[in-house]
């Protein structure tokens, strides 16, 4: 089984982050094993924040494997950005499971809900043209602190949510099916994030735990997830 991590800030990760991925790495190699699965993807660099550039490969375990590193995210990219090039990146990663967490930067910067939604419906068709049979778990926009004191982003977060599940429960297959993960269980802006938005060592957690629990209640995919959060 191939997975690609599809996402934005919150998925590549800055310079010095673990990140949600390598968390994910992590359960992936506990319940899979070794041989059962492969990530995959075009990228494996971290946003370096002083070259402003995807540069860096500090990672916070300097031990993550160089091929368990592989991704398709970006700093400032959404639904927007993947649309266009998700085809290709399936095509050659030859990915069989998307994990995604996309939306948050879309409505931020670029799109409403609505036009959003339309990016989201396109971005699964053009998955699908690479391979009929690719499978998707989608994370909702989760908590963030400009939901707090931005009231019409915070509607528009929550819209898209609403269009999200809608389009999930539209084009959800049994040849290609879709699962919408649930929002991470506790997920606090303020001890899981480092500045309100991007996931600290708890985030990261909790983030693969939403991807993880989806899989495994969905498609019977590794298992329960275990990762310690008071050890993060």
């Amino acid at each position: 089984m191939r997975f690609l991590f599809v996402g934005d800030s919150m998925t590549i990760g800055r310079s010095g982050d673990f990140t949600w991925r390598y968390r994910m790495w992590q359960h992936l190699e506990a319940t899979l094993g070794a041989g059962g699965y492969t990530i995959t993807g075009p990228r494996t660099e971290l946003y370096d924040t002083e070259a402003n550039a995807p540069l860096s490969h500090a990672y916070g375990d300097p031990a993550f494997p160089a091929p368990a590193r592989r991704h398709l995210a970006g700093w400032g990219e959404g639904w927007l950005h993947m649309a266009p090039v998700v085809a290709d990146a399936v095509a050659a990663a030859r990915a069989d499971v998307l994990l995604v967490s996309l939306g948050l930067i879309d409505l931020g910067f670029y799109t409403g809900s609505e036009q959003t939604a339309v990016n989201t419906r396109a971005f699964v068709t053009a998955a699908r043209a690479a391979n009929p049979n690719v499978k998707m778990v989608i994370l909702p926009v989760i908590p963030n602190i400009r939901a707090e004191s931005d009231a019409l982003f915070a509607a528009e977060c929550e819209r898209f949510n609403l269009l999200l599940a809608e389009a999930v429960a539209d084009l959800d297959t049994p040849r290609s099916p879709l699962v919408l993960a649930s929002h991470p269980a506790d997920y606090d802006i303020h001890t899981d994030t480092y500045d309100g938005t991007h996931p600290g060592p708890t985030g990261e957690h909790r983030l693969a735990g939403a991807f993880a629990d989806a899989m495994h209640q969905a498609w019977a995919v590794g298992g329960p997830y275990a990762g310690a959060l008071a050890a993060a």
